[in-house]
């Protein structure tokens, strides 16, 4: 059944801090473009047990094997199932010369919702993800959160250690945090947890500088809300859905700066 895969490039936009998996040791939720300008989801990719050859960053052409959507459990339109071993990573990732150009050449042709809008695609016809331009991005909140994987991601670590290959530490974040913010279309603020790769690594490694896990949270805060929200910034939101709760979260962050400097309504609406 070869011939119903389809060779596919596709431009990544969007990883996931890893999460503990039975059939993959641990998964990583992918996204991006392709060429075409649709997006896709990538899964199951066990990314950190990949070939370094195949380690792919954020902004970097990819080919791959995928088979089509209505493989599954997962019913979104753009779940794609990859063939792994096909996977090439095809370049450098797109740099951030000339106000982000090269990036803004694929990201800006994207379409961009308010989050009721995509929740209503995805009530329509299971669209997810999609592009948040917010309004208003009022904070960043940080609340903590079990500081251990629960019991049965524990007790598969310990099968995996036994029996499995070599497994590679997984540190449990001990925070959430969320964006909360306006769209355009409705006073009401929206609350919504980042699942950023980037966060996560970033939290990472100031524990390490800091030596103290609420410091390093609070520098999250610092990069995340107030530099790439900062009104400078031409800020938008990769926003997907949880399966199969189907609760939207920020899964990435895109942050060029703006093409016009931001007017006094502009600054005064992100700042109060």
């Amino acid at each position: 059944m070869r011939e119903s895969w389809q060779t596919t490039r596709v431009l990544i936009t969007v990883m996931t801090y890893p999460h503990p998996s039975r059939g993959y040791q641990e998964l990583v939720c992918t996204a991006g473009i392709t060429e075409t300008g649709e997006w896709v989801r990538l899964y199951p990719i066990d990314y950190r047990y990949r070939p370094r050859r195949q380690q792919f960053r954020k902004y970097q052409w990819i080919e791959i094997d995928l088979l089509p959507y209505g493989q599954g459990n997962d019913r979104r339109k753009e779940s794609r199932k990859p063939l792994l071993d096909t996977m090439k990573v095809l370049g450098p990732p797109l740099d951030t010369k000339d106000k982000w150009a090269a990036r803004r050449a694929i990201i800006d042709r994207m379409p961009v919702h308010t989050v009721n809008e995509l929740r209503a695609l995805h009530d329509a016809d299971r669209t997810s993800p999609g592009i948040v331009r917010p309004a208003r991005v009022l904070d960043l909140e940080i609340e903590p959160a079990d500081p251990e994987w629960k019991p049965e991601w524990q007790q598969l670590f310990d099968q995996l250690r036994l029996f499995g290959p070599p497994q590679k530490p997984l540190r449990k974040i001990p925070f959430k945090f969320s964006y909360v913010f306006e769209c355009e279309d409705n006073p009401k603020t929206h609350r919504a947890m980042i699942e950023d790769w980037e966060l996560g690594v970033l939290w990472l490694n100031e524990v390490a500088r800091l030596g103290d896990e609420w410091l390093a949270a609070e520098s999250v805060k610092h990069k995340f809300f107030d530099e790439l929200c900062h009104p400078s910034k031409d800020t938008r939101f990769f926003m997907g859905t949880v399966f199969p709760y189907n609760t939207w979260v920020v899964l990435g962050v895109f942050w060029p700066p703006r093409l016009t400097p931001p007017t006094g309504d502009t600054l005064q609406q992100t700042l109060f």
